[in-house]
């Protein structure tokens, strides 16, 4: 006799729960079956964060700092999209992004969570709907120290230390952006 994990348990009793709620057979729930539907590298907001690089200042002694090393990362954010079919035309979406990070900001994991369901108006046709909602993934830029020298050492927003912006006003200008959270995708298919 082999135990079961708990994951496992807990997948099996959520696939019946789905099967109970959608009106399908809870054998159904015993056969699940999990595609790969997408997997990527990058997204909106890593293209934002590596849009922040651009551009630098020069520092009083003249030495030039590029924002470029502090929006770049070794590892960018990929995202796993995957489908567990429940019944021949439904099925649950979810998956999930790594996140990534950089010296300046960082891009929090996340989670895909959704569904999936068809039926066929006639015998060549099909209409699906789906729905998906991610939990996380912010991205958060980061603030620096900075010395003013006499004025004193203030934490600023990076990009803007050298403006003539008063240092703390600086720190409202910080990107702060959620992702996209939901998607509601209807898709009407016809064969000939």
């Amino acid at each position: 006799m082999r135990e079961k994990s708990g994951s496992r348990v807990s997948l099996r009793a959520m696939a019946l729960l789905l099967c109970a709620l959608i009106g399908a057979s809870p054998v159904v729930a015993q056969e699940l079956t999990t595609s790969l539907v997408d997997i990527h590298q990058g997204s909106p907001l890593s293209d934002r964060a590596r849009g922040l690089g651009n551009g630098g200042y020069e520092l009083q002694s003249g030495n030039r700092v590029s924002f470029n090393q502090w929006y770049r990362a070794s590892w960018v954010d990929m995202h796993v999209d995957l489908l567990t079919q429940i019944t021949e035309d439904a099925g649950i979406l979810w998956g999930f992004g790594t996140g990534e990070q950089g010296e300046k900001y960082r891009i929090e994991p996340s989670l895909k969570l959704g569904f999936l369901t068809q039926m066929h108006p006639s015998p060549n046709s099909t209409l699906s709907l789906s729905l998906t909602t991610t939990i996380g993934g912010k991205l958060t830029e980061k603030s620096c120290q900075a010395d003013y020298g006499d004025l004193g050492t203030y934490s600023v927003n990076c990009r803007l230390a050298a403006s003539q912006m008063a240092p703390e006003e600086t720190l409202k200008y910080l990107v702060n952006a959620k992702p996209e959270s939901q998607h509601l995708w209807l898709n009407y298919r016809v064969t000939f």
